[in-house]
């Protein structure tokens, strides 16, 4: 069964992402799943943990309302195209990993043209045929059932603590306030991370 989002939805959330593309409808997919898992997120303590810097985290952040903001959406930079979501409330965790082999014939096409483009070997028709396959990878993703897009596991980790308001120090180099918890101490001194890599000594 194909994405049931309703398409106004669907459209809201491309224009806060700027623009359609194959990542931004994996995103979609992603948070339908949560949705039909989770119900309505509103006022619920949910936390979503992204393994990518893709364009689907934004949908996560648009349709889930799960965001950086609030503590609630938690980057680790992994490059996996996988999303975990917690909802503390009720005790229920699960993880979404894209099988990218629903589309690996038009990806591995998609990859050989835009390497002919770094090369600068792309033609006008080359062009064209990229758009036609990043739609096609659009249309795929958003017809495809839930259950062959998405491997579901338990997450690799538990289910992340609060957000906590902390101290802020200055930093005794640039004298800029910094998070407590990203602060170093150095010769003495209360450093932010920047100062801090800057004097510390790696062999």
């Amino acid at each position: 069964m194909g994405c049931q989002i309703e398409k106004a939805k669907i459209d809201q959330t491309i224009a806060f992402h700027g623009h359609r593309c194959p990542g931004l409808m994996i995103g979609i997919r992603a948070a339908e799943v949560a949705l039909q898992r989770l119900g309505d997120m509103k006022g619920k303590d949910v936390v979503a943990i992204v393994e990518t810097d893709m364009c689907g985290v934004d949908a996560i952040q648009f349709l889930t309302g799960c965001t950086f903001g609030k503590g609630n959406l938690i980057h680790k930079d992994l490059g996996k195209i996988a999303f975990n979501f917690y909802d503390r409330d009720r005790n229920i965790s699960f993880r979404l990993l894209f099988v990218s082999d629903i589309a690996s014939d038009l990806i591995s096409e998609l990859r050989s043209l835009m390497k002919e483009n770094e090369a600068e070997k792309m033609t006008e028709g080359d062009e064209d045929w990229i758009q036609r396959l990043r739609n096609e990878l659009e249309e795929r993703y958003m017809a495809i059932d839930l259950e062959k897009m998405f491997l579901v596991t338990d997450p690799p980790w538990p289910v992340p603590k609060p957000a906590k308001i902390l101290q802020s120090l200055r930093c005794e180099t640039c004298g800029e306030m910094t998070m407590e918890s990203r602060t170093r101490r150095f010769d003495g001194k209360v450093l932010c991370l920047p100062c801090f890599e800057k004097v510390e000594q790696k062999i």
